[in-house]
């Protein structure tokens, strides 16, 4: 069902009417009209159009998905397109809903891609501040960009916690190779997503403030200016944690590289260790006539050379901490 309110002079004076109904509220200068709809069929937005005067490459890409973040202007309106995220914490994936919006004078349209965006959370915004609903269109808007700019900022907080938690699993090595290899190419693969969401969402914002577009008034321009800040710090954050992603999975490497030359190291120690035994009862075992040879000074002498050798390089390689 789609939802539907109207306000005249920033006070609700009705909700939940036919999309239908529209039409009779759009012309009246001192209403302003919000409907939504979730998962349109394109007989849905031919209606749509029709009430709106809507463009036709504007209700195009509503219909193909993924979108890129944007704004895009238009002689009767504005088509924004924006992303809400969530964040899987338990896997690291991302789980984005495509949000399109019709913006004219008197109406606002968002048009959800699937109900994962939650629409209730935003009208209890909207009405958590109803004394700036006189601001008409402009205020529906900053509610909504407000909202997903706030999910970003959650996504992201979460994203940083995340990636402590990889650089506490990367030195106390408690995980194996193959868990950390998944989680930090998980954790990069979300970044990268991430990022695609969410830098573009500096040129959205920041068109809006421009005042060739001239859509949004005085009194409202400084909450537009925080919801920009808010879009610049998390874009900032997200480049500096895919560094960080980057860094972990090389140190994560460097660390292997670290590992697999001790490994070497110790192989290496132990293998010279077992060489002078080896060289000495190969020596002793040649058929030809030696000092010792048939009596027991020779084995006793061979067993002598080869526990004290063995034992000095044993001590020479543990003072130098190769074993």
């Amino acid at each position: 069902m789609p939802r539907t309110r109207l306000y005249r002079d920033g006070v609700l004076i009705s909700e939940g009417f036919p999309v239908a109904d529209v039409s009779d509220h759009i012309d009246d200068a001192g209403c302003v009209v919000w409907f939504d709809l979730c998962s349109p069929t394109p007989a849905d937005l031919g209606i749509i159009s029709e009430e709106l005067g809507l463009h036709e490459l504007a209700v195009e890409d509503v219909l193909h998905d993924h979108q890129r973040p944007k704004l895009d202007t238009y002689e009767s309106h504005l088509f924004l397109t924006v992303y809400h995220v969530d964040l899987d914490k338990t896997s690291g994936r991302l789980r984005s809903t495509e949000i399109n919006v019709f913006i004219t004078k008197t109406a606002l349209v968002t048009v959800r891609e699937n109900d994962h965006f939650d629409i209730d959370e935003l009208v209890r915004r909207w009405d958590s501040t109803r004394e700036m609903a006189k601001h008409g269109v402009v205020y529906l808007l900053h509610g909504l960009l407000d909202h997903v700019v706030d999910g970003h900022f959650d996504v992201v907080q979460s994203l940083d916690e995340q990636i402590e938690g990889l650089e506490d699993e990367l030195f106390d090595g408690a995980t194996g190779n193959r868990h950390m290899q998944r989680r930090t190419f998980e954790m990069r693969k979300s970044m990268v997503q991430f990022r695609r969401l969410v830098l573009p969402m500096r040129e959205v914002v920041g068109s809006l403030l421009r005042r060739e577009i001239d859509i949004i008034e005085p009194v409202m321009t400084p909450y537009y200016q925080d919801v920009y800040d808010h879009v610049l710090r998390v874009a900032e954050w997200t480049d500096s944690l895919r560094d960080l992603v980057g860094n972990i999975r090389e140190t994560h490497l460097t660390l292997q590289g670290y590992k697999l030359n001790e490994i070497m190291k110790k192989i290496t120690a132990w293998a010279a260790v077992i060489a002078v035994p080896t060289m000495i009862t190969g020596f002793y075992g040649q058929n030809v006539p030696y000092p010792g040879f048939g009596a027991s000074i020779g084995f006793w002498t061979s067993s002598s050379v080869i526990v004290v050798a063995s034992f000095v390089l044993f001590a020479i390689f543990k003072r130098k901490d190769w074993i």
